[in-house]
């Protein structure tokens, strides 16, 4: 990957296409790549769905390899949703391809003057940006199956529905699977509508007469991936639970440590959480003809999704992830698992983040719009948001915006992104990554579940506040660094309890890129990462102040525990004590 894309949307006479070499942004790549363009060459005052904002496409350091769990995608902002720097990643196949093409990264500058709507093709012989209008309205499975009658069965493509091209602060970017469904979602912060905003509907990935990229040393990046792989499989989070029952195993054990949110946030357990929970998925799935075991990308070890079928056998959608089961089940009373299914289906056509939309509905649900527990009331809200009606805008805007229209003072927000499927009040780690990371609420960024709960890297107890700003830290850092490398998040249970495993990881690196890679690196990049993050987000205009809960954590305790986020200010303000 020597080469970076620049495609200016806004340039006199059209889109102008320029590719040059990576020069200063050389050894960056994923979640670094994209944090540390738009921190240098983004206005902090920037509107994010204006020409000065820019989208920053970026394989990870190791995408585009023979290496297993490599394929990631990160995109990059200014977040229409968050107001703060964005990166949002996915799986798929477009890390992999857009690696393969050469490119560290494709950078979408500029807007463009008319309301024309534009298709990128990337392949071996360059880059295309080509007008085609036919395209418009259209959500992401049409939009794909249109595309593949043009583009072919051998692509990846990345997409946005009708929430995108309506600038919705939800919308996200789809990347196509290796059945190029588009299912796998680059989901928070909006990014979707960025693409929007500069007029591009599709992406088209071609790499055909690409090989692999090669390592410098294959021999020490082979044994070091095979270690990996061993590491990976003999992991009981990754070699069994994930795979028999995909992140969904989750619903059970949240629910039994209290801390699965209940309608909108009232309580921490739902009586009904059987009856969602990934044992009971898998064995609908297998029983109906799918899968419970499938790769979002070729080359995944883990297999952690699937593929869920209704009662006649008939696809509907890939398996619905733990988080997006919690925000369009538990959190909205629903306990109908074929119900959670088509909205998953409607939020990946659509093309929206399924936990900003859940929670949403959720806010919706406690604001009167219809009772907790009503499936075809929340199924017609995520329609108001396909169909582009006034409230389906204000929905497909997000909680913090859904909030404020309907007057809710519990509105499950920080920097107006929605939380995520794990209380605070229960499990106090994981509320100082919601509070602090630059991200917005955003689970991922620091995910302090693998210690409070899955006791993944030690054991912090979930009520106490001891030990919960180091943890969140130390996880912020690391996750920083994997989402550079391309790598999926989930290596994380394996090489935070088994340092042979990390040590592999280090050789992969090391191996592919000839130089010898150290813990202490990696901790050096993931520092280096959220310290650009932190910088974009004060020049933003951000403070400590914005590193809060919102005050019904303090102040509303949570069953069964019947307790409250408990954190003090001056701890939060900690976290980040690395950052000059």
């Amino acid at each position: 990957m020597d080469k970076i894309a620049r495609i200016d949307m806004g340039a006199a006479g059209g889109p102008k296409v320029t590719v040059g070499p990576v020069g200063e942004y050389a050894g960056l790549g994923g979640r670094a790549m994209t944090s540390i363009v738009v921190a240098k060459e983004v206005h902090p005052l920037a509107h994010p769905l204006g020409a000065e904002n820019k989208l920053v496409i970026a394989p990870g350091l190791l995408s585009g390899t023979t290496g297993s769990m490599t394929g990631r995608l990160s995109v990059g902002c200014k977040s229409p949703l968050t107001g703060t720097i964005k990166e949002s990643n996915a799986g798929g196949q477009a890390a992999q391809v857009m690696a393969r093409l050469g490119y560290a990264a494709v950078i979408l500058e500029g807007k463009p003057t008319t309301d024309d709507l534009y298709k990128i093709v990337i392949n071996k012989d360059g880059i295309q940006v080509i007008v085609d209008n036919s395209m418009r309205l259209l959500d992401n499975y049409p939009l794909v199956d249109k595309l593949r009658k043009e583009h072919g069965d051998k692509v990846a493509y990345m997409t946005i529905g009708t929430a995108g091209e309506r600038k919705l602060l939800a919308a996200s970017i789809a990347c196509t699977d290796p059945e190029l469904r588009p299912t796998r979602h680059c989901g928070r912060g909006g990014v979707g509508a960025v693409m929007g905003a500069k007029g591009i509907k599709a992406i088209i990935l071609d790499d055909a007469g690409m090989k692999m990229r090669p390592p410098v040393d294959p021999e020490k990046f082979r044994d070091a991936n095979r270690k990996f792989v061993e590491g990976l499989r003999k992991h009981p989070v990754t070699g069994e639970g994930l795979p028999a029952y995909g992140t969904n195993v989750l619903t059970n054990v949240l629910n039994e440590a209290g801390g699965y949110p209940t309608r909108n946030f009232k309580t921490g357990q739902f009586e009904n959480s059987q009856d969602l929970s990934g044992e009971t998925q898998a064995a609908l799935e297998t029983a109906r003809g799918g899968s419970a075991t499938h790769g979002c990308h070729r080359g995944c070890v883990i297999q952690c999704s699937g593929i869920y079928n209704d009662k006649d056998g008939n696809y509907v959608t890939k398996q619905p992830e733990y988080e997006t089961v919690w925000s369009h089940g538990g959190h909205c009373g629903i306990s109908n698992l074929d119900t959670v299914a088509k909205l998953d289906y409607m939020d990946d056509n659509i093309g929206v983040d399924t936990i900003e939309m859940g929670v949403t509905i959720g806010v919706a649900m406690d604001a009167g719009l219809c009772a907790f527990g009503d499936d075809e009331g929340a199924i017609k809200l995520m329609e108001e948001v396909g169909k582009g009606t006034p409230l389906g805008r204000v929905l497909g805007s997000g909680a913090a915006i859904t909030g404020k229209v309907f007057g809710l003072e519990r509105v499950p927000v920080v920097k107006d992104q929605a939380l995520p499927a794990y209380d605070p009040r229960a499990i106090q780690g994981i509320g100082v990554t919601y509070a602090t990371t630059t991200q917005g609420a955003d689970h991922t960024a620091g995910y302090a579940i693998a210690t409070n709960i899955l006791k993944v890297g030690g054991d912090v107890d979930p009520l106490g506040t001891e030990g919960q700003v180091e943890l969140s830290r130390n996880l912020q850092i690391a996750t920083a660094a994997i989402d550079s490398t391309g790598m999926c998040l989930f290596i994380a249970f394996a090489i935070m309890d088994q340092p042979e495993t990390f040590q592999a990881l280090l050789d992969m690196l090391g191996g592919f890129h000839g130089i010898e890679m150290t813990g202490d690196d990696v901790v050096a990049l993931g520092k280096k990462v959220l310290s650009v993050e932190r910088d974009f987000n004060t020049r933003a205009g951000f403070t400590k102040q914005h590193d809060r809960l919102p005050r019904f954590f303090y102040t509303e305790p949570i069953a069964p525990h019947n307790q409250t986020f408990m954190m003090k200010d001056e701890e939060l303000d900690e976290v980040f004590n690395f950052v000059e």
